[in-house]
């Protein structure tokens, strides 16, 4: 019993002893994961919160994250290492419902030290959603991050920029596209608004070439496009409205002119967000649209094309690539631009190219100086294409000029000149030039000048180009006579029966200006009264000529011309037909039927006298002579034609409805009075038998085919007078 219990006991003490034991174990094992975990609450004792102003800039084709820590939380993230996961929107979205190829993607790490770090390599124009952690266990040398001991950021979000590629060259045209077209639906619109001024101020230039340097920097100052001056400026002198010392005046003054709009796009386009405005002004603009005079649409388009014009040049800065100086494109300016002369000369072949190919100096000049604020081209390359760009415009002028006659491709022919000549001498002293304009710029901001500064480099350009410009004229306008010599040189006149026989004052340059195309119109229409005045001079050779060689010439001659006269009818009136359907004034559109009324006469008068020549011609044929007495009153109806011609052709250069019409009528009278006489005298003698049958008829036709002129010439008249 005894020996039971003591081995009872034994077991009781060894089970007592295996739980102190035990139990001295696991309680210093429990202390030591609880200093261990003590300690890693202590590493970690950080959140979200510690990062702090965490922010995603979007670069092309990736983004650049920026952040800060937290003062309290810096010893914690004392050598340790940081990293980035990062998603895009809707692979963070798949991801969530387990979809394969949706998984978070890691940066390499890098030192906590860092306050920024970018992600490149990415869609372009996607959004991205990211995290930036800071991995606790540092020791793990594994190159997974799911091995790490992470503790992250919250979410920032971001879009990529579009890399440059083909998709953001298109955006690139489009921009541009979008600002020429605002340039021209402002300039359209102002053109119409002050059009009739422009037309009286271009009308009234006179002999003085400072008169015409300021009216065509008005000009292009009110339309804000050198090229609607020039292009206008070659249609006048074309419908020999102004000569060529007058064009040349303003051609000079639009190119001063044109300067503005570069003053515009810097100030307003670059200091001022003026696109933020643009919708405002839309909203302005929009209403009187819908009102009923015809101004309040010109002065809308105006407002509006002024909009869309800032909100393409807006689209333009975003659209042209950021560049650093390392950049390929930016290193190969900087290479050539030291080069001397050539450098210079390549980089004005450059401007006229980009000039040339947009087909507006106004866009090439917003271009280049949205290049130079992103630091693409330097600013001594800028002032060297600008320099191209002026030489660029003039093709603008010559392409208006090349259908219009000798006069109109001279005028575009001085344009070119003066711009060329005065890129020559500036590309001799250009260095001094830009000293110049860098002390100026200097001056003005009470700085050293410094051409790395875009701000600055832009001022200096826009600068540049009316400085150029200005001392350009100054230089060349005692010259113009020397011009005009050159111009009328290099471009010879293929004579008088090549500009006869075809439209010789409309179509030079389009439809650009109705009040232009009404003038030019005129002047046709009056071109084309003196050739059918020409017929009346033909027919009166074939009545009193017995040369036959003469004879056949006389005859071609009416064929041709009545053949002229088809063809001009049908060009002047689809010309009008065009004129029409713009805008244009209640008297723009009475005087656009005054003309088609006129041109169908004179079309007619052509089929009479061609007539007539078949007639005469038939006679010749079958033998047949008139009589002394029949041929001289056909000659003294011919010769109140020829009054009535003069008198017409009087009328058709003056202006519409502003002319008396009494004489045309008493001398329409006189016609008919005598057309009376021969007919009566005809009928007697031919009741008497003293007229042969064959030969009464033909001269009856002929006296009756000349009262019938006659009174085409009236219509003519009164249409001239409004009387239709």
């Amino acid at each position: 019993m005894k020996n039971t219990l003591n081995k009872t006991m034994n077991k009781i003490t060894f089970f007592i002893s295996f739980l102190v034991i035990t139990s001295n174990f696991w309680s210093q094992d429990s202390t030591e994961n609880v200093n261990k975990n003590l300690s890693l609450n202590e590493t970690i004792n950080i959140d979200e919160n510690s990062f702090n102003n965490l922010t995603a800039k979007s670069i092309e084709e990736g983004f650049k994250l920026s952040w800060g820590i937290n003062y309290d939380d810096y010893d914690a993230f004392k050598g340790k290492n940081l990293i980035i996961k990062y998603n895009t929107k809707i692979g963070s979205k798949r991801n969530k419902k387990g979809f394969e190829g949706s998984e978070w993607k890691y940066s390499e790490t890098f030192s906590s030290s860092k306050t920024n770090f970018e992600i490149i390599d990415l869609y372009g124009n996607e959004k991205y959603e990211a995290y930036l952690g800071l991995i606790v266990n540092s020791e793990i040398k594994s190159l997974d991050p799911k091995n790490y001991e992470i503790v992250w950021s919250k979410k920032v979000k971001v879009k990529t920029l579009r890399g440059w590629g083909i998709m953001k060259f298109l955006i690139l045209l489009g921009s541009l596209g979008l600002f020429i077209f605002g340039m021209k639906i402002m300039s359209d619109g102002l053109q119409r608004t002050a059009g009739e001024k422009l037309r009286r101020m271009l009308g009234s230039i006179t002999s003085n070439r400072f008169k015409g340097v300021f009216t065509g920097f008005m000009s292009t100052s009110i339309v804000q496009s050198s090229s609607v001056t020039t292009v206008m400026t070659v249609s006048l002198v074309n419908a020999g409205l102004i000569n060529l010392r007058q064009s040349a005046g303003v051609m000079m003054g639009a190119n001063i002119g044109t300067t503005i709009t570069a003053w515009l796009v810097l100030l307003l386009g670059f200091k001022v967000s003026i696109s933020s405005y643009a919708l405002a002004l839309i909203a302005i603009g929009a209403p009187l649209l819908f009102m009923t005079f015809r101004k309040s649409k010109d002065l809308a388009n105006a407002i509006i094309g002024f909009a869309i014009l800032f909100i393409g040049l807006q689209f333009l800065k975003d659209a042209v690539p950021n560049l650093d100086k390392d950049s390929a494109l930016v290193q190969f300016f900087i290479n050539y631009k030291d080069i001397p002369f050539i450098s210079n000369l390549m980089f004005v072949g450059l401007g006229a190219l980009v000039t040339i190919v947009i087909q507006s100096s106004s866009a090439a000049m917003a271009l280049t100086l949205t290049m130079v604020s992103k630091g693409i081209i330097p600013f001594e390359v800028a002032c060297a294409m600008v320099l191209g760009e002026n030489i660029g415009t003039t093709i603008t002028a010559e392409i208006a000029s090349s259908i219009g006659n000798v006069h109109a491709k001279r005028s575009a022919r001085i344009h070119s000149l003066f711009n060329i000549v005065g890129v020559t001498w500036m590309l001799i002293i250009i260095p001094l030039f830009l000293e110049l304009i860098g002390f100026f710029i200097g001056q003005s901001h009470g700085l050293t000048f410094d051409p790395e500064n875009t701000g600055m480099a832009n001022e200096g350009i826009a600068l540049f180009h009316t400085l150029f410009n200005s001392a350009n004229v100054l230089l060349l306008i005692g010259f113009v006579p020397f011009l005009v010599k050159i111009a009328e040189r290099s471009v010879s006149s293929r004579g008088e029966a090549d500009e006869e026989f075809k439209l010789d004052y409309i179509s030079a340059a389009g439809i650009a200006l109705p009040e232009v195309a009404i003038l030019e119109a005129k002047k046709e229409v009056a071109k084309f009264g003196h050739v059918t005045t020409r017929m009346n001079d033909f027919v009166k050779t074939l009545i009193n000529d017995q040369d036959k060689k003469k004879r056949n010439k006389m005859f071609s001659k009416l064929k041709k011309y009545e053949e002229i006269t088809d063809r001009v009818e049908v060009e002047v009136a689809n010309y009008l037909d065009k004129l029409s359907i713009q805008e244009i004034s209640q008297e723009a559109s009475s005087q656009i039927r005054s003309m088609l009324s006129i041109t169908n006469d004179l079309e007619r008068i052509g089929d009479v006298y061609y007539q007539m020549s078949k007639t005469i011609e038939r006679k010749d044929e079958e033998k047949i002579y008139f009589l002394p007495e029949q041929r001289e009153n056909l000659n003294k109806m011919l010769d109140l034609l020829e009054k009535a011609f003069t008198e017409m052709n009087t009328n058709l250069s003056s202006e519409y409805g502003h002319i008396s019409i009494e004489n045309s009528k008493k001398i329409e009278r006189e016609i008919n009075q005598l057309r009376n006489e021969l007919r009566k005298s005809y009928l007697e003698n031919a009741e008497k038998g003293e007229y042969k049958f064959q030969p009464g008829i033909m001269y009856n036709n002929l006296f009756s085919s000349c009262e019938k002129v006659g009174d085409h010439i009236i219509n003519v008249t009164e249409a001239v007078a409004g009387e239709i």
